[in-house]
């Protein structure tokens, strides 16, 4: 290996990074706020690159039919969770339609631009929109009824939430792959490397996502909410912050990062239905290495994997899965010898 390869290994290595930083950032707010070890993160990635991939054929995608589908079961849930607390038939009408009404209307305006070709760009937001509704409405079918229960159990409930979109992906997508047309094609000669522009747009997308979501948590007042439930759940519910709206913002953010995420890799590499799991489990390592607590340890981390299986898929490129996942194996041998432990919380 000469340098020449060594720096584009690096230059794809970094790529890749920053979208498993995005990842990574996203598995630490969800844990931080809910205790919830998000493992569906990456079904976002797949499911915001293969609507943008319909959308390109002039079809309805079928993440309209799934999003719904769930808007409709999350309404009912909502409805008969209001009338029990309430008896009043007219507040239950109201809840199911607040649960009802966003997922609708995007629905109702995706049926009517599919057909109409839009330039990439407006089918990117459209994506991105369909996607990040997906976020609550995982969380008050999955999580919400279960917010107090322990960690062992939302891990639980997670894994059956993964095999749940992944099947459902399976249905409303087929097995069938795509590849995303880039949002930019020019090709620019580093000496010996060749930066695309798609890889100028995933870095400086994902450098200004992340400064986003530092200004949103120390500039917004819902972003405050966000950090105080994550210190301390207990004193920001006495404190009159809902945990229930904390958790579906936090998930809708989750959606909102796994969307984006997936229209920046849809262009570099062909997308499955199940394609999300290894992209997100890659996030996942990102977010351990940050001890599920640090978000620049989760970047760093991410931005380590990358390098780590870039080198790994040029040495041996059969074995560059288990090269980056054993990676987490010294560092919980290390996090296990350095931190003290204690009993879960009851």
């Amino acid at each position: 290996m000469d340098f020449s390869i060594a720096s584009i290994l690096v230059v794809d290595g970094l790529t890749n990074g920053a979208i498993y930083a995005l990842l990574g950032l996203a598995t630490v707010l969800v844990f931080a706020v809910t205790r919830v070890i998000f493992i569906p993160q990456g079904e976002f990635v797949t499911y915001g690159a293969l609507t943008l991939a319909i959308l390109q054929t002039g079809k309805v995608p079928g993440t309209i039919w799934l999003l719904l589908l769930l808007a409709a079961v999350a309404a009912l849930a909502e409805s008969f969770q209001t009338w029990k607390r309430h008896q009043s038939a007219t507040s239950a009408v109201v809840a199911g339609l607040k649960v009802m009404v966003i997922p609708v209307v995007i629905g109702l305006v995706t049926i009517w631009a599919a057909p109409q070709q839009f330039s990439l760009l407006v089918q990117a937001v459209l994506s991105v929109c369909i996607v990040t509704c997906f976020g609550p409405l995982v969380y008050r079918l999955a999580y919400q009824s279960l917010a107090d229960a322990s960690s062992l159990v939302l891990l639980i409930v997670s894994v059956g939430v993964h095999f749940a979109l992944t099947g459902l992906g399976l249905v409303f997508f087929g097995a069938e792959g795509f590849r995303n047309p880039p949002f930019w094609d020019a090709r620019f000669s580093l000496g010996a490397v060749n930066l695309s522009g798609q890889a100028i747009i995933i870095a400086l997308a994902s450098a200004s996502l992340i400064v986003l979501l530092w200004l949103f948590f120390e500039r917004s007042l819902y972003g405050k909410a966000l950090r105080a439930t994550a210190v301390n759940r207990l004193g920001a519910r006495l404190m009159g912050i809902s945990s229930q709206t904390a958790g579906q913002l936090t998930l809708a953010m989750a959606a909102l990062i796994g969307a984006l995420s997936g229209l920046l890799i849809g262009p570099t590499t062909t997308v499955f239905f199940d394609s999300g799991f290894l992209i997100g489990l890659k996030g996942f390592v990102a977010a351990v290495i940050g001890g599920l607590v640090s978000y620049p340890g989760a970047a760093v981390g991410a931005l380590l994997v990358g390098v780590i299986e870039a080198f790994g898929s040029f040495w041996a490129s059969s074995f560059k899965e288990v090269i980056v996942f054993t990676l987490i194996l010294p560092v919980l041998l290390w996090r296990s010898l350095t931190s003290g432990h204690s009993d879960e919380e009851h």
